[in-house]
């Protein structure tokens, strides 16, 4: 079954067209990584799910609800189902996070045991169970967005959006959020919009790419990686060895299995379309050339690398 679901959306700004026909699918209980270069629709199509703004066309679900669907004048969706943390979550300064999340569960209408109840819980979830009486207006960003994702948890929700959680965050803060996401596996259906792409490839296990408006592609990371991603050999030659790898280089260029070839530096990689071919070849043609290598390795397929490919051919 499918927590969110989008046919057709678009969303127009005048003579800009911020979402241009958004089809996608996500499955109940996945991390799902919603990821695309800055302005390609990712914050549009958010605000669109939770009731945010309106769409120009096109119909999208959130938790079997249309949020597409217009009555009386508002949004049908019922944000009962859903929590959402922004970008940058804001807070009452003068709140403690025990103040901050009872007043999200009494928002939400929780009697007062459940909220304390939850309250607590979640406190301990996020890691800010020690300094649930301190103002927040001290926070670290970190313990804000900690913060954030707790008041986005306190209605548990069936579907949790998450907007660019780790961008602005520090090594130790993304570390942090990171693993609270990857806790929340199974318990709902997180939708996390970025553009990093070591977040994806760390904790969500379907990922969609979307540029100019429209979705690339769409499916189970493993799959992505395995369909896309261009087989790869890198070498790294020693100091002395550094002036005559460029040259080398070249005369791999004319081999039938090597598809492209690159040099930085000390370091040369080399995509192949057959890797029998260049396993049997490359180290043979390093020793004829007398190169002194400080690495050799087939190198691991990388989102990175597949979601710079297909952005690039959706720009041209």
């Amino acid at each position: 079954m499918n927590a969110i679901k989008i046919e057709a959306l678009e969303k127009t700004y005048g003579a800009v067209k911020a979402l241009d026909g958004l089809d996608l699918a996500v499955e109940t209980g996945s991390v799902f990584g919603f990821l695309g270069p800055n302005g390609a629709g990712k914050t549009t199509a958010l605000r669109i799910l939770t009731g945010l703004a309106q769409a120009s066309a096109g119909r999208a679900w959130v938790a079997g609800v249309e949020v597409t669907a217009r009555r009386g004048g508002k949004a049908a969706n019922d944000a009962k189902s859903f929590g959402y943390l922004p970008e940058e979550p804001a807070f009452y300064n003068w709140m403690t996070p025990r103040e901050c999340l009872d007043y999200v569960g009494q928002l939400f209408g929780l009697p007062a045991a459940g909220r304390r109840a939850r309250t607590t819980e979640l406190l301990e979830l996020v890691g800010l169970a020690e300094v649930a009486k301190r103002r927040i207006g001290g926070f670290s960003r970190g313990m804000r967005q900690r913060l954030g994702l707790a008041q986005a948890l306190v209605n548990q929700p069936a579907v949790l959006f998450l907007d660019e959680p780790a961008s602005a965050l520090d090594p130790v803060g993304r570390k942090e959020v990171l693993d609270l996401i990857e806790r929340l596996r199974g318990q709902c259906t997180v939708f996390m919009s970025t553009h990093i792409l070591a977040d994806v490839e760390r904790v969500c296990d379907g990922v969609g790419i979307i540029a100019r408006g429209r979705l690339i592609t769409q499916g189970p990371r493993a799959d992505l990686l395995a369909r896309y991603a261009t087989p790869a050999f890198e070498l790294e030659a020693d100091v002395e060895s550094e002036g005559a790898l460029a040259g080398w280089v070249d005369a791999q260029r004319g081999q039938p299995w090597v598809s492209a070839a690159t040099v930085s530096g000390r370091v040369a990689r080399l995509d192949v379309s057959d890797v029998a071919a260049a396993k049997q070849a490359l180290l043979p043609a390093v020793v004829a050339a007398g190169l002194v290598l400080t690495r050799y390795e087939m190198v691991q397929p990388s989102l990175e690398d597949i979601f710079l490919h297909l952005v690039g051919e959706a720009g041209q």
